[in-house]
């Protein structure tokens, strides 16, 4: 198989081809390994490669035991560890930190036969909604090397986009599957709280507000990746029911009723949205519309604002643990110098955080995830742009020179309030990108992108459409009718994969 080939196939198909013998699992990891060496030096998307590693495993597979034997995919640089491999969470602090255990989600795909090249690239802690940590550089979009591919998981979605694996492996604690999947012409599912594997050692991450999946390219991989990964695990602090059907199998047949279908261009903060992602929001409403759905243009009653605030008070909180738990066993205090600007600000802002503050701000997750119940009792589904606008570039968001030199004066100056406030505001540049992804985290939510418009820069745009808890099925299917028509535009015009 020539790589011209290889980068238009998907994870399911990829499988038939090993199925029957057209190619093997050692080949496969060739491929993938040479593409990841050419694309590596322009888009900077691996933080490490399992070079020698990876063909040895992939001449040890047996095809046929598993689903995915001998297909190649890579892991995210937070949370997904891999013993014997480096898992820094793009921090320097762990830059030389060896995983001793393997996560129970990277254990799934082990068993359903994957076949691991390396970790990809993600910001520090996973905080930000690009992809520039000051360990590694900036992953750049391959759309155009210019712009970012989002965050955090934007490693992810420039090896997918790229042509180096056809699913990676992603996260996604406020929009990080989301985003880059919007950013990058890709198909971006995030599960229902409690659907994927956690820990060990932990049954929770940020409180139930991120969930671990993979970033795909089609929407079947999307499903065959449900059908592998979700999981019943006692130990976790919650969980979704278990899907009996299988999600492949919930991409066939119809719609069985007209649906009703809420929308909105609005950004939930009172920020700016552009025109090209009110245009793609509209593109969706007017094929429903053209399919014979009812579609209503409404507010779902939620105060953004005050949600990004206590979305923030956990952020700090969990910042706060992060830097204890580094400085126990580094057996130092740490500094400024230690951890870049965001979670610095946000772990001194979390010294401040009271135990009823915390309490307080996940309370109204749960007043949020009231209210959007309440909207599904009326709406199967509701429709927002993935994103506010395309790609910011390279370096555009990053905060420097006298700004941060102030944002690091005053936090420790201000009151509790005041450094929340400020938080807010050195987010708020990011925020405006991206507003629309915490509601789903916080809720918890099922949520989708969908690639389905291209800007007149040529850079992809996603719409984000979210579902009841524990209906990803639905997602999915209307997801796969959508994927059939010409408004999908997915990979199409990325000069990665212009044949």
């Amino acid at each position: 198989m020539k790589t011209e080939e290889y980068v238009h196939y998907d994870a399911v198909g990829l499988a038939e081809l090993l199925e029957r013998k057209e190619v093997s699992p050692k080949e496969l990891t060739e491929i993938a390994l040479n593409r990841l060496e050419e694309v590596q030096p322009d888009l900077n998307l691996a933080t490490s490669i399992r070079k020698d590693k990876a063909l040895t495993e992939a001449e040890e597979i047996e095809v046929g035991k598993a689903p995915f034997a001998g297909v190649p995919t890579m892991l995210k640089n937070v949370s997904q560890s891999l013993p014997g491999e480096i898992l820094s969470s793009g921090s320097k602090l762990l830059a030389n930190y060896v995983a001793e255990v393997e996560s129970h989600f990277v254990r799934k795909l082990r068993e359903a036969g994957f076949v691991f090249l390396g970790h990809t690239n993600t910001p520090e802690f996973a905080l930000k909604n690009i992809t520039e940590p000051k360990l590694y550089g900036p992953t750049r979009n391959p759309w155009n090397p210019e712009y970012s591919p989002g965050g955090s998981s934007g490693g992810a979605a420039a090896a997918i986009a790229s042509g180096v694996v056809p699913v990676a492996g992603a996260s996604d604690g406020g929009g990080s599957i989301r985003i880059p999947a919007s950013f990058s012409g890709l198909f971006g599912l995030k599960p229902t709280r409690g659907r994927m594997p956690v820990g060990p050692g932990a049954g929770r991450d940020w409180q139930g507000a991120s969930i671990n999946f993979m970033l795909t390219k089609t929407v079947r991989d999307a499903a065959a990746m449900m059908d592998q990964l979700q999981t019943f695990q006692p130990e976790a602090a919650f969980h979704a029911p278990v899907f009996v059907d299988h999600y492949l199998d919930s991409l066939k047949g119809g719609q069985k009723k007209p649906l009703r279908v809420a929308f909105t261009t609005e950004s939930p903060v009172g920020t700016p949205v552009s025109d090209d992602a009110k245009n793609a929001v509209m593109k969706v409403v007017n094929w429903l519309e053209s399919e014979g759905h009812e579609v209503d243009e409404r507010t779902n009653g939620v105060d953004g604002i005050q949600l990004m605030k206590d979305y923030y008070i956990m952020n700090s909180g969990e910042m706060n643990m992060t830097v204890q738990g580094l400085e126990q066993a580094l057996g130092r205090e740490l500094t400024e110098d230690d951890i870049e600007l965001e979670g610095w600000m946000m772990h001194v802002a979390g010294k401040s955080i009271s135990g009823a503050d915390f309490s307080a701000s996940l309370a109204s997750w749960d007043t949020a995830a009231a209210q959007m119940a309440t909207l599904h009792e009326t709406y199967d589904f509701y429709i927002t742009p993935a994103t506010a606008d395309i790609a910011p570039k390279i370096g555009q968001l990053e905060v420097t020179g006298e700004k941060k030199e102030a944002f690091l004066r005053d936090i420790h100056k201000g009151t509790k309030d005041e450094q929340q406030q400020l938080v807010y505001d050195m987010f708020l540049p990011s925020l405006t990108y991206t507003p629309f992804g915490m509601l789903a985290n916080l809720t918890g939510q099922p949520a989708m992108s969908l690639p389905v418009y291209l800007s007149e820069e040529g850079l992809p745009l996603g719409v984000q459409v979210i579902a009841s808890k524990g209906e990803e099925h639905r997602l999915l299917k209307l997801a796969s009718e959508l994927e059939q028509t010409d408004h999908w535009i997915g990979l199409k015009g990325n000069p990665y994969f212009v044949k």
